[in-house]
């Protein structure tokens, strides 16, 4: 069954308190390979190998799924800064 990008959404903003999220499907609707902003405070402190390991824990059942996912990942200050 295909992954949603709404699925997605709704379980990282659940589970590590997403702020904000951009995600795309870019499989043409298949559900195979996604790109994703993921803005989290529980990104604050923590270096970006870290914050990756923090996402793919969360989606660790569905990136089984998934052929590829490419992510950024911000702080809440962080993505204010990029888009004042």
């Amino acid at each position: 069954m295909p992954i949603s990008a709404k699925e997605l959404e709704e379980k990282l903003k659940n589970e590590i308190q997403a702020t904000h999220l951009e995600i795309v499907d870019t499989s043409d609707g298949c559900g195979a390979k996604f790109q994703a902003l993921i803005v989290s405070p529980q990104f604050e402190g923590k270096p970006l190998i870290q914050r990756h390991r923090l996402v793919h824990s969360t989606l660790e059942e569905e990136l089984k799924d998934i052929h590829a996912f490419s992510m950024k990942t911000l702080t809440p200050e962080q993505w204010q800064k990029q888009n004042s």
